[in-house]
């Protein structure tokens, strides 16, 4: 079927009385200034209202500022929590770039991100002070900043109502945040944001999500180094002028003891095993979630199995949706109208997605025809920082080139079928691992599955697959051999399997298939 000229393109605009900021920054200063006294952030038994998260914020700032961070890049290695909330608004409103790392990785692992970004500051917790300064040692980074409790800690600034924030405060078209894309495909590379880019995606969201001002509670287990984590799950709240409840550790039942507690609203969630362990816990049926109304996935393929589950089991439908480090949203589900299982829903307002040949990516393609995906639109990155050659291979004539494998149905919905480098070539034909996961998915005793391509000698590549089974069931090579080939195509089919515990996954809790791959088939 020809595609129609409104496929890829947003069926909704956006409402042009939605408030528009210059930066996050100000989305938190018009926040407190309508509802200072309302609870912006919740963590354990700790609260800031709105008018002590904005002298939290300035304190940060105004204590950056005299050390020259301004223009350059400050980067942030904490764990979730209020303080991580206000330094990385502080190391913005200081008017540096702000770069936040993963503070599970190693010293190996981090030393080439911040050699990379040339920090001037490492702004750290107490648990990653210590990786902090080995790493401004090797890095050769002049500052390293420890902020909480018995350093630098926001008890000195919240009740000061003189606090304000350094002046003047950064402009749209400064650099705003400095995200390394999870390297699950390759390097992690800088993604480089203004801060016009993070604000252009806030009533983007809202065009599809309408999420309201003043009333809701969201709450956020996802990592806030993550785009996800922090973009969404961290300052859509604070436009929204509504209160986040930051869980600092994923902990299943104590999440949904939290969810209940707080009468949460919105649930940020993240990746599919997030709710997979949300409905393993021995208190899920236990405790009310009747308030839900948005449940977010994204980051991962969500199985059928697990979008039908939770609906039935809650009552609210998990809605899918598509980002990446480089810019969000780009897809979701909407909360009205038709809902697609397996899809990542209708193009956002304002971005432009086309389906494009892998090989050339300049022939746009039909309805149903799989191809490259590639986006543009005001919220996607300025380019890779100090990689000219990936620049030219991903930004051509204003479209981002994704790297990811779609098609569009007659309806304007987006069907993600796999990562392009995760493509593999087997005897000739084209295959997409994800197909096989869904499959693997479906089995009663899996609960989680990951397929990859592996070299072979005749067919170029073959198939290979990791699952974990479900609790309590027993799942052998030769049993998921005879389902595959009750579903599968040969040349689609898994050679190979592993029956593990558990999948390794990156800091963003997404399956990390190059682990596998190196683990156990070298």
């Amino acid at each position: 079927m020809p595609r129609s000229a409104y496929i890829g393109r947003s069926p909704v605009g956006i409402d042009p009385s939605l408030p528009r900021h210059e930066t996050v920054i100000h989305a938190l200063a018009e926040a407190a200034n309508i509802a200072p006294d309302r609870v912006a952030l919740v963590c354990g038994e700790s609260r800031l209202t709105y008018a002590q998260y904005l002298r939290a914020v300035a304190g940060i700032a105004r204590h950056l500022a005299p050390l020259g961070v301004a223009g350059g890049r400050v980067a942030v290695l904490m764990s979730n929590s209020i303080e991580m909330a206000a330094a990385q608004l502080g190391v913005m409103a200081a008017r540096a770039q702000m770069a936040p790392l993963n503070p599970f990785f190693t010293v190996h692992e981090l030393r080439p991100l911040l050699e990379d970004a040339e920090a001037t500051a490492i702004v750290c917790d107490a648990a990653a002070e210590e990786k902090a300064r080995a790493l401004a040692a090797q890095a050769r980074v002049p500052q390293v900043i420890v902020v909480g409790p018995g350093r630098l800690a926001l008890d000195a600034w919240i009740d000061d109502p003189a606090l304000t924030l350094p002046q003047p405060l950064p402009a749209r078209t400064d650099w705003a945040i400095l995200p390394y894309t999870g390297g699950t495909t390759g390097v992690s590379k800088g993604a480089m944001h203004q801060h016009g880019n993070i604000t252009s995606f806030f009533p983007q969201v809202y065009g599809l999500w309408p999420l309201g001002f003043d009333d809701q509670v969201f709450l956020n287990v996802a990592p806030m180094f993550h785009i996800w984590g922090f973009q969404f799950a961290t300052w859509i709240p604070i436009y929204a002028r509504s209160t986040l409840v930051i869980v600092p550790k994923y902990d299943p039942a104590a999440v949904l003891e939290q969810l209940a507690r707080h009468r949460v609203t919105v649930f940020a969630g993240g990746p599919p095993a997030i709710y997979m362990g949300l409905m393993a816990a021995p208190n899920f049926g236990q405790v009310d979630l009747s308030r839900l109304r948005y449940c977010l996935c994204g980051g991962a393929p969500a199985p059928e199995q697990l979008l039908r589950g939770w609906e039935a089991a809650t009552g609210c439908a998990l809605l899918e949706g598509w980002g990446m480090s480089e810019g969000a949203p780009i897809n979701s589900n909407p909360i009205h109208g038709v809902r697609k299982l397996l899809s990542t829903g209708l193009t956002s307002p304002a971005t432009e997605i086309d389906i494009v040949d892998v090989e050339t990516g300049t022939r746009v393609l039909d309805v149903g025809e799989a191809g490259e995906i590639r986006v543009r639109g005001p919220q996607f990155t300025q380019g890779y920082r100090n990689r000219p050659e990936e620049n030219a291979r991903a930004l051509r004539d204003g479209w981002l080139y994704t790297g990811d494998v779609g098609y569009f149905d007659e309806d304007g919905y987006l069907f993600i079928v796999d990562r392009k480098k995760d493509m593999a070539l087997v005897g000739g034909y084209n295959v997409f691992p994800r197909e096989i996961d869904e499959v693997l998915f479906r089995h009663p005793d899996v609960r989680e599955a990951a397929a990859f391509g592996v070299p072979h000698p005749r067919l170029g590549e073959t198939i290979v697959a990791c699952v974990v089974p479900r609790p309590g069931a027993s799942v052998t090579a030769e049993s998921l051999e005879a389902y595959c080939t009750e579903h599968l195509v040969k040349y689609k089919r898994p050679t190979a399997f592993r029956i593990l515990e558990a999948l390794p996954r990156t800091g963003a809790n997404k399956i990390d298939k190059r682990a596998l791959k190196a683990a156990h088939f070298p």
